[in-house]
């Protein structure tokens, strides 16, 4: 019997470890299969973890899951303790132990962008930056890279450019905007929507771009000139350094530059150079961003047909791309529900899209400061910076109105939500009326009037354009904000410039006076802020944006453009010649090394 029992044993022995083998046998190729899938995480580590941490993640194995929920709690209750540095190292723990976890990514984000940051006086504006950047970076080189098909990372990335970035509520905004401009600048800023229709079509492969024998000419002809251009991927980064910094590098390649300035192989070689950075850096389609440029552009008054290219300077430019590209991706999904998470993804381009319209056209002007010293005095000393001032866009009102239309009908099944977006709709046609009235368009305001009243009827809006616009008026002075005081000094100012063109010069002055005291009122409340967040420019600064914004409408005849120049040089010669300057100092900004800061098209 013990015989018997010991062959049985020895039988289930054999038997079980010839099971263990094949199982083995078969390991190596569905865990190949698994990383094909993208199944399984092997660039995560617990860098920086406690060994205790460590030792428990790999003992428990497949109860790693329950460590996560433990660390999730104690992450949000420092974080209710306002324990956000904690909070963080515990984040990035529950991160490494479970990538697949979108939430934790969003928080991570989010903590850094908003908790952080402002945990770090606003007299330390660069420190400030670098959470804010360190936010949207994690979402977008992490956090969706692990997560493709969270909506909710899209939609956080969207909130960080829209809110945090292209927002006024932090007193670090202006800084923000103007650091990340001057980032994404070397690759987009003054770039046509040719740009992008061309470099959508190239091959970002290195190999497909050196066998053109013109660039790899080019390429060796930079070698030759300084060793520091290597003939291989690094001379990108060094070509963008010689555009902002010249004088870095050697004269000889100067010479190179200017022989090649007009070339095939130069336009070849910046334009892969630009798309190439764009997607390895920033994490950017190119063909994407040429889409939105042809939806989303500005639209030409004059030539409807003609595409401008969005404003990729402006961080609202880039809140859209992240949104659209979160619900490109969710919408390959079939059978899927609506969730809050994507109506609130649409609310970010509808609401990027009014910005853009509000103040979508990036102007940067040096100006004096005097900083705040440590005791909180004032410094007697002025120092130079440069300073931003947002320009409303009138020409991107029928891209938002089609994309807020196609939006309603996305919704219309769906009443709550619809009955909301279509509240934000209607606010947006009152503040469009009131904006093309103050620009001087009477047409176009009247045709938005008319889009207002069929579409959202009410007494209210049946008292006639003027009016209505003169209510308005009154309504917004008794609460007047940045973007609004903004819109009426440059739109007063606008009018006023094509009044004097064809020689109604009551009128004309009557809108500069009225922009004034807008001006005057506004300064008195906000102006001369220790952190500078709600200042306007000077009041002859907001003339010269005002008149640039009048020449460059094509709205306006082209008649009136020159009857306003010639009107002005022979009335108001010292005001000409302030324009004259000042236009001469943008276009050498804009015509320079391309340092990153200017506006497109």
């Amino acid at each position: 019997m013990r015989l018997r029992d010991l062959l049985v044993w020895c039988v289930c022995a054999v038997v079980c470890l010839a099971l263990i083998w094949a199982a083995g046998s078969h390991l190596a190729p569905l865990t190949q299969l698994r990383v094909e899938a993208g199944m399984v995480m092997t660039e995560v580590a617990l860098e920086n973890a406690p060994p205790s941490l460590a030792f428990a993640t790999v003992a428990m194995g497949a109860f790693r899951g329950l460590i996560v929920d433990i660390l999730w709690m104690r992450a949000d209750n420092l974080k209710e303790q306002g324990k956000f540095f904690d909070a963080k190292q515990l984040a990035e723990w529950i991160t490494a132990l479970q990538p697949r976890f979108a939430s934790v990514w969003e928080f991570q984000a989010w903590n850094m962008a908003y908790n952080i940051s402002v945990a770090i006086p606003a007299s330390q504006p660069d420190q400030r930056w670098r959470w804010v950047k360190n936010g949207y970076e994690l979402l977008r080189d992490k956090g969706i890279h692990y997560n493709p098909k969270a909506i909710e990372l899209y939609r956080e990335m969207g909130r960080i450019f829209q809110h945090k970035i292209g927002g006024i509520s932090d007193d670090a905004q202006q800084y923000y905007k103007i650091q990340f401009a001057k980032e994404i600048g070397p690759l987009v800023g003054n770039m046509p929507s040719a740009f992008y229709e061309e470099a959508s079509k190239l091959s970002l492969k290195w190999d497909d771009l050196v066998a053109d024998p013109n660039v790899l000419g080019l390429l060796e002809a930079f070698h030759a000139a300084d060793a520091e251009f290597a003939v291989d991927k690094s001379v990108i980064e060094k070509y963008f350094a010689r555009l902002g910094e010249p004088k870095r590098f050697k004269p000889e390649l100067g010479l190179v530059f200017d022989r090649y300035r007009e070339t095939e192989a130069m336009r070849h070689f910046d334009s892969f150079a630009r798309a190439y950075q764009l997607k390895e850096i920033w994490k950017m389609d190119v063909d994407l961003m040429r889409e939105l440029n042809e939806r989303l552009g500005p639209v030409d008054f004059e030539d409807p047909n003609r595409v401008i290219a969005l404003n990729w300077l402006h961080p609202d430019a880039h809140a859209i791309y992240w949104a659209y590209k979160g619900l490109d991706l969710l919408a390959t999904e079939e059978d899927r529900e609506k969730t809050s998470g994507e109506v609130n993804t649409d609310r970010i381009i509808a609401h990027s899209l009014q910005n853009l319209f509000r103040y979508g056209q990036t102007r940067f002007f040096p100006s004096e400061v005097y900083p705040i010293l440590p005791d909180g005095s004032r410094s007697e000393v002025p120092q130079m910076q440069t300073d931003l001032f947002l320009r409303p866009d009138l020409r991107m009102f029928d891209r938002y109105n089609q994309a807020a239309l196609d939006i309603l009908e996305k919704y219309k099944d769906d009443r709550g939500r619809f009955e909301s977006l279509g509240n934000g709709h209607r606010n947006m046609l009152i503040n469009a009326v009131f904006s093309f009235y103050q620009a001087g368009h009477t047409l176009q305001a009247e045709r938005i009037y008319t889009e207002l009243r069929e579409r959202y009827p009410r007494p209210e809006f049946d008292m006639g354009l003027v009016p209505f616009c003169r209510k308005r008026f009154f309504e917004e002075m008794d609460s007047i904000g940045i973007p609004d005081a903004r819109e009426q000094i440059l739109f007063l100012l606008q009018n006023s410039c094509s009044l004097f063109a064809i020689g109604s010069d009551d009128e004309a002055y009557g809108r500069e006076s009225m922009a004034r005291q807008i001006y005057d009122h506004y300064m008195k409340e906000f102006g001369g802020e220790p952190e500078r967040r709600l200042d306007l420019p000077s009041w002859k600064q907001c003339q010269f944006f005002a008149a640039e914004g009048f020449l460059n409408d094509r709205g306006y005849p082209s008649y009136l453009h020159r009857n306003f120049l010639a009107r002005l040089g022979n009335e108001r010669p010292e005001l000409l010649e302030y324009f004259r300057k000042q236009g001469e100092k943008r276009e050498r900004d804009k015509q320079g090394d391309q340092k990153g800061v200017g506006s497109p098209e």
